[in-house]
């Protein structure tokens, strides 16, 4: 490797884990679990806070930009104990004025409290996993709710005045028709959401879909609804910032455009991943978090929580810095890979330069933007910096 650049501190995130959900859809592979029993709350936030505290000496001082509650299913989680741990949080971390707080929630009469209750908790951002707004979509994934339930959390989200949420759908769904893909969209902007995140369904190994395919559309028909869905889109007035995240001017989800610029996480909860940045170290720590909730939490707060904790090597930044920015439609920001890497731009200037030969990027000002080609295959645009034997 060539002569190192200085690291510096970007931007601050918290990432919480809730793992449990009423049912596993047969396409999920995140760690998330049945629950079986009662949802033992009080004790899995106060383990949270235990677990908080151990990040503590990583990231004392620096200020936390967004907050994200993800699963399982979070909204099985009350509002009181929503609102209890937020409370702890700020106790412990510097949080900015604006903190964006995300809840992902999903419908359906499993939910513990309101919106509004949420809200007074201190959410101010709903993520409604919706997936499809046909009933024969969403049994066959496996879904727990129905059309009329997507309806009756969207007006509860109305009436809680929270302007900032939004929808989760997804495309080539077993049996799915062109028509029905663009009518989920339609549906979804007739609710005028600040965001829509709009990703195709992929088989995961370790999933019950992937050891029990179901139909599903080719990728020609599937390509198809990728962009008669993004045209529609576009046309009212959403803009494309993520390979699968769409927004209003202005309303990008925070968190996520922290994760897809390289910045910095911590993750608490069961399995939970966190990236810390240290200077000092000249180094970059990825930690991550046991995953069963039970193995988790009889070790929160203790090194026994973690199941890995590790520096990362010069060749995993450089492919973790591309495999992110290399999602975000406006690309990649050139000035800013030596400050998130520690790495000179000597280290990558050939394989980008190679990509601009084929026409799979372009340089636009101090951006490298993939190409109408390179966007289709970006897949194959980050492939180019795997680390060698991968």
């Amino acid at each position: 490797m060539g002569k190192s650049s200085l690291l510096a501190l970007p931007p601050l995130s918290l990432y919480v884990h809730l793992p449990w959900c009423v049912r596993k859809c047969p396409y999920c592979d995140f760690n998330s679990h049945e629950l079986r029993g009662d949802l033992l709350q009080q004790e899995y936030v106060d383990a949270l806070l235990r677990d908080l505290e151990l990040e503590l000496p990583l990231i004392w001082g620096r200020p936390v930009h967004s907050i994200f509650f993800g699963g399982g299913t979070p909204s099985l989680f009350s509002a009181g104990q929503i609102g209890r741990l937020l409370q702890g949080v700020r106790g412990l971390l510097a949080l900015t004025p604006d903190v964006e707080v995300t809840l992902e929630a999903n419908p359906g009469t499993t939910e513990r409290d309101s919106f509004s209750a949420y809200r007074a908790a201190g959410v101010n951002r709903i993520s409604l996993g919706v997936q499809s707004f046909h009933d024969d979509s969403l049994r066959r994934l496996g879904r727990i709710h129905g059309r009329g339930e997507i309806f009756t959390a969207l007006e509860s989200i109305h009436r809680a005045g929270i302007g900032n949420f939004n929808l989760d759908l997804m495309y080539a769904l077993p049996g799915q028709s062109l028509e029905d893909s663009l009518a989920d969209v339609e549906t979804a902007i007739s609710f005028a959401p600040a965001h829509i995140s709009h990703y195709q369904l992929t088989i995961e190994p370790n999933t019950v879909f992937h050891a029990h395919r179901p139909p599903l559309p080719d990728d020609e028909l599937a390509w198809d609804m990728q962009d008669l869905c993004a045209g529609r889109l576009d046309s009212a007035g959403y803009r494309q910032y993520e390979i699968s995240a769409w927004s209003k001017t202005g309303q990008q989800c925070r968190h996520n455009l922290n994760y897809w610029s390289y910045g910095d996480f911590v993750g608490i909860g069961a399995g939970a991943h966190g990236k810390i940045t240290l200077p000092a170290e000249n180094g970059i720590r990825r930690r991550i978090r046991a995953r069963h909730p039970k193995s988790w939490m009889a070790g929160a707060g203790t090194g026994e929580a973690l199941a890995s904790d590790a520096l990362l090597n010069p060749q995993e930044r450089i492919f973790e810095f591309f495999l992110n920015q290399l999602r975000l439609r406006d690309g990649v920001h050139k000035k800013q890979f030596g400050p998130r890497t520690g790495l000179p731009w000597s280290e990558v200037a050939g394989r980008v330069a190679s990509l601009i030969d084929r026409g799979l990027l372009e340089e636009q000002a101090e951006r490298l933007v993939p190409t109408a080609t390179g966007w289709r295959f970006v897949n194959d645009l980050q492939s180019v910096f795997l680390p060698s034997g991968s």
